[in-house]
């Protein structure tokens, strides 16, 4: 595959980006408080942090338990909750950038459903204006079985321009999931996103989304889609720099993905997509090939960064079977990695990679 023009070298590239993490990508919310998260991310050179709404939640449970009162709702001790954090994030110098995921949303055929869920943006909405003062909230496309959601591109953009009016000024980034139901390719959301047309409305970029889709497959012994895969991603990278607006991309994520054998037992779960139980279990941070990763996240996220020249927040997004480990180790070791890989990332789209060129 084509690789990628000059870049600035590293020391610049440092400016232009900037490194976050998800908290989700430090233990999971259930083993490994919030605190812990915030301290390991600060330690390891992390500047800001996705925030995921089950550490929040949790947080708040703790709240509720230190100072239980029966008139008081989850919601309430949330609220309280989003002070707090702000506040330990501010005193350790990292920025909250986004509360996520906000979960199927777009599309619902069950109205009723839809409206319960507006109810729900508006509280994080008010999270978000407490957590910080240019956060995002992030909108996965639904991954829910096509009997509950409608794959109708008027509804669903009619349901993202009601979102991101009631949100406003608050941002939502729309990100395409690589087993979402209807919405499953960086090209679906761009389009949702531009008929959407609303100014606090933008794309999540996502490497490990991007290349599971177009290009890897879990259960094959390859671990990748046929050869003619290579050419598909070519093309799709080179139309994202012709067509994506920069500055319409709120954030890029970062994630490669493990190989596995196709016989893995998370694998083996016929409820779920295969793409989301991988994606679940075996995402690592780019530039661990050490550790498995093998998915073109050089060419992604060459388009994804340098050929779109995208500046702002590249946070990393990790989930895997490791942050289930009941070990206090987990937050500080995983922090640490993110910081290794981020190094290896900026030397990987340092100088001498070139723009994905146009097949036209």
């Amino acid at each position: 595959m084509q690789s990628f023009p000059p870049t600035p070298p590293t020391s610049d590239l440092e400016l232009c980006w900037k490194p976050a993490i998800a908290t989700v990508s430090l233990g999971t919310s259930a083993l490994h408080s919030l605190t812990a998260k915030i301290d390991a991310a600060a330690r390891n050179g992390q500047q800001g942090l996705e925030l995921f709404h089950d550490d929040l939640a949790q947080f708040a449970k703790t709240l509720s338990a230190t100072a239980p009162d029966p008139a008081r709702t989850d919601r309430a001790y949330e609220i309280d909750a989003a002070h707090a954090i702000r506040d330990l994030c501010s005193k350790r110098g990292l920025q909250i950038l986004a509360l996520q995921p906000f979960r199927h949303y777009e599309g619902l055929i069950d109205r009723a459903e839809h409206a319960a869920r507006l109810d729900e943006l508006r509280h994080w909405v008010q999270l978000c204006r407490i957590l910080g003062d240019d956060l995002f909230i992030l909108i996965p496309s639904s991954f829910l079985d096509a009997s509950k959601i409608t794959g109708d591109r008027d509804r669903i953009v009619a349901d993202l321009v009601e979102a991101a009016d009631l949100a406003y000024p608050t941002r939502i980034a729309y990100e395409a999931l690589a087993w979402g139901t209807y919405v499953n390719t960086w090209e679906d959301s761009w389009e949702i996103v531009k008929r959407a047309n609303r100014p606090n409305l933008g794309l999540c970029l996502d490497t490990f989304n991007i290349a599971a889709r177009v290009w890897g497959d879990p259960t094959s012994s390859t671990g990748r889609l046929p050869e003619h895969a290579d050419k598909d991603l070519q093309e799709s990278m080179a139309r994202l720099v012709k067509e994506v607006d920069p500055h319409r991309v709120i954030m890029v994520q970062l994630a490669d993905g493990e190989r596995v054998d196709p016989q893995s037992g998370f694998l083996q779960d016929p409820t779920l997509p295969k793409l989301l139980t991988w994606s679940r279990n075996a995402r690592l941070f780019p530039c661990e090939e050490e550790r498995g990763g093998y998915l073109p996240i050089r060419e992604v996220a060459g388009a994804c960064l340098n050929g779109l020249g995208y500046a702002g927040w590249v946070s990393m997004e990790v989930f895997s079977r490791t942050l289930l480990e009941d070990d206090p180790t987990v937050p500080n070791e995983h922090a640490a990695r993110a910081s290794h890989s981020w190094q290896r990332v900026l030397g990987m789209l340092g100088p001498n990679l070139e723009k994905p060129q146009s097949s036209e």
